[in-house]
């Protein structure tokens, strides 16, 4: 071939590339950063609505915070495609994500949720593998804030119940006490007072508290309130609660039917999640028993998450609000901190992935991403949303206490800001406990000082109990022995699924490393 004519045929074939090959070159360029631009988010959430975070609440919330994105917040060209699957609050949140990768062939770009603690720590591992960020309103167990190795991508937009451990632990200093009671219902499958307590209880040990620990399950149609009461007089006179509204007021009841509602102890409410479904602090019902109610309530206190309210929030949930009366829900609470944190984690990521850009990183670059998510103060739609340098949101709450017994007012009097680790009291307030100083024996030692959830307050009732079924064990050996040999394979393939379903869980919970420092999951 001619000189010349290699030398035209060369400067053919580069204009062709610089032009793009021509229309299907153009359309394969064009088609590439549209793929580029677009960003796959996959929202694992439970579509059971007997579940605060179900698809069904959260979802409205999501899809405001993407509206809200599309003129601004957003690079340019940038847009997301929501996908959704059922977590189920379990192993389906896992699959759900494999199939995408496996099946599918599209890797998301951002993974939304889970909340349940056992969906969660699978898919938290297998987001650091594949280099995905993941936020999450949920996996708020102590277990989640290692970040160093399997849990990296985990970046938490609520507050994890440790942060609420420092809030009773600057309460704790502020009252010059040193010694709790934690008392809470393990009786639901996603175990949220457990792990409440749980980071209380880190928090608390790392001071070296003095705690005792009972536990019960309000589901139990043998559950005696009184015993539970009666329980607590054994342990420490500063007593945390987790349960449900219905639970803390029968307990409250009892209490001060057994006297211990005249300064001698301070209660303490947990409400999770700013939600009524747990550990709602009023005491009105409506029913006979309103009048004590008000009497024991004097000496109860609530902790929730401080509210605050803009003109942006109120038209935020009316949107939600009718978005999900559309889909035949109606409750009291339809803005949570599930549905504000879900809304917040949008917003997050868009920051973050504008940082990254600027450093000529792309939406790939998970783990610059991540980074981006830490040590970030920003507008959330309820007020300023703080994430540490671990990926943790600062936790702002409240304590509501009775400000007139008369009439029974509840009023918010104090707020702790977590950023700042402040907790600041309001004027006039007046504690039930003698000036502000219950009278704590510092001497006294508990007799249930282990640190082990006790499963069945009614001692005597366990102790008369066991020396029955001892006796006749002892009677009939020999034959209970050559039934267990011969029925031992029968009685494990004929456990009930609730069984399975719980010990698999709690197996889970180990095998995923959300490791307890309350007792053996």
């Amino acid at each position: 071939m001619p000189p010349w004519l290699l030398g035209s045929l060369c400067c053919v074939l580069a204009a062709r590339a610089a032009l793009g090959g021509g229309p299907a070159g153009a359309e394969a360029a064009a088609t590439e950063e549209a793929e580029e631009k677009l960003i796959r988010v996959l929202v694992l959430l439970p579509r059971d609505d007997a579940y605060l975070f179900s698809l069904g609440r959260v979802r409205p919330a999501i899809e405001y915070a993407v509206r809200s994105l599309r003129d601004s917040g957003l690079p340019p060209g940038y847009a997301f495609q929501l996908t959704y699957e059922d977590s189920a609050c379990g192993n389906r949140a896992l699959f759900s994500l494999v199939d995408m990768v496996a099946l599918q062939r599209r890797r998301p770009d951002l993974l939304l949720g889970p909340v349940c603690e056992y969906a969660a720590a699978p898919v938290a591992r297998l987001a650091a593998h594949w280099d995905v960020p993941m936020l999450s309103a949920g996996a708020l167990a102590a277990g989640f804030g290692a970040k160093g190795g399997e849990y990296s991508h985990l970046t938490r937009v609520a507050p994890a119940y440790a942060k609420m451990g420092e809030m009773l632990l600057a309460l704790f200093r502020y009252h010059q006490w040193s010694r709790a009671t934690l008392l809470y219902s393990d009786s639901n499958p996603e175990r949220s007072c457990y792990f409440a307590m749980e980071g209380v209880h880190v928090v608390f040990q790392e001071e070296a508290f003095h705690m005792a620990v009972h536990s019960f399950d309000e589901s139990s149609r043998h559950l005696d309130i009184d015993d539970v009461v009666r329980a607590l007089q054994t342990g420490e006179r500063v007593v945390i609660m987790c349960a449900s509204g219905d639970t803390i007021r029968n307990i409250m009841l009892a209490a001060h039917r057994q006297g211990m509602t005249n300064g001698d102890y301070a209660f303490f409410n947990i409400e999770l999640f700013n939600s009524s479904s747990y550990g709602n602090g009023s005491w009105r019902r409506g029913d006979k028993h309103d009048i004590e109610a008000k009497k024991a309530y004097s000496y109860l206190q609530t902790i929730t998450l401080l509210r605050t309210v803009k003109p942006e929030f109120e038209k935020f949930s009316l949107e939600v609000k009718s978005s999900v009366q559309k889909q035949g829900l109606h409750e009291d609470d339809y803005v949570n901190m599930f549905v504000e944190g879900f809304h917040d984690a949008i917003l997050l990521y868009a920051l973050a992935l504008q940082e990254v850009l600027k450093f000529g990183f792309t939406k790939k670059d998970g783990e610059k991403i991540v980074q981006q998510t830490r040590n970030r103060t920003y507008e959330g739609i309820a007020g300023q949303v703080s994430i540490d340098a671990n990926g943790d949101r600062y936790g702002d709450f409240s304590v509501i206490g009775m400000t007139d017994p008369e009439a029974g007012t509840q009023e918010v009097i104090g707020d702790y800001y977590g950023k700042q680790g402040r907790f600041e009291v309001r004027s006039n307030v007046k504690y039930p406990w003698y000036h502000g100083r219950l009278r704590l024996d510092e001497g006294r030692v508990s007799e249930h000082t282990n640190n082990t959830p006790c499963k069945s307050c009614g001692l005597g009732e366990s102790a008369v109990a066991g020396i029955v079924v001892g006796a006749l064990l002892g009677a009939g050996l020999l034959m209970a022995f050559y039934f267990f040999r011969k029925k031992y394979r029968i009685t494990i393939e004929r456990r009930t699924r609730q069984e399975d379903c719980n010990m698999g869980k709690h197996r889970q919970l180990r095998e995923d490393s959300i490791r307890s420092h309350f007792s053996a999951a």
